[in-house]
């Protein structure tokens, strides 16, 4: 079944049928797998709602919304909550770091679904650090790209953040580390 033609909800469930049993996935990497893929549907929905003029959209209730559908299996919900807040709290900052990282592609450009997991990843990279190591950062944006972007979408998200660490993580660790 090809992903990227289901609706995000739809995609949603049929990658959590495809990988609930799976029993090698560790329980914490795989709760905040489905944390950044409940992140990612709530981002996704809130900027498509607001595009569309939709003045109800308020981000609290779609968070509120899409974690009570998976209230027994996400334990970390202040993680999912840091993340979708954090993102949306820095996404001018995000967007314009992202901008000379892909010059080819204008962020307006950019589909939604593959702009939001690149927000994510960046956010990542860049504000949890200390506690989401940069190849964690990159790899679980990557396999949001596989689960719900287009046939390229992964090999997008992978080269913009991982020229994303080299220029804005490494180059800043260097320099904060030299005497």
């Amino acid at each position: 079944m090809n992903l990227a033609k289901l609706s995000p909800n739809r995609r949603t469930a049929e990658y959590l049928k495809k990988y609930n049993n799976k029993k090698e996935l560790n329980a914490m990497a795989s709760n905040r797998h489905l944390g950044r893929i409940v992140a990612l549907q709530t981002l996704y929905e809130y900027e498509f709602r607001v595009q569309s003029s939709d003045t109800s959209a308020n981000i609290d209730e779609i968070l509120t919304r899409n974690l009570d559908r998976y209230e027994t299996t996400i334990d970390d919900k202040g993680f999912v909550e840091a993340l979708v807040k954090g993102v949306l709290g820095e996404q001018a900052d995000l967007d314009a770091k992202i901008q000379p990282i892909a010059p080819d592609w204008p962020i307006d450009q950019i589909a939604k679904i593959d702009c939001n997991i690149l927000r994510i990843g960046l956010y990542e990279l860049l504000y949890q650090a200390k506690v989401i190591p940069p190849k964690v950062a990159i790899n679980e944006a990557v396999e949001l790209a596989k689960a719900f972007g287009s046939d390229n979408s992964s090999k997008f998200v992978n080269g913009v953040l991982g020229t994303a660490y080299r220029t804005l993580v490494e180059d800043t660790t260097d320099d904060s580390t030299k005497v």
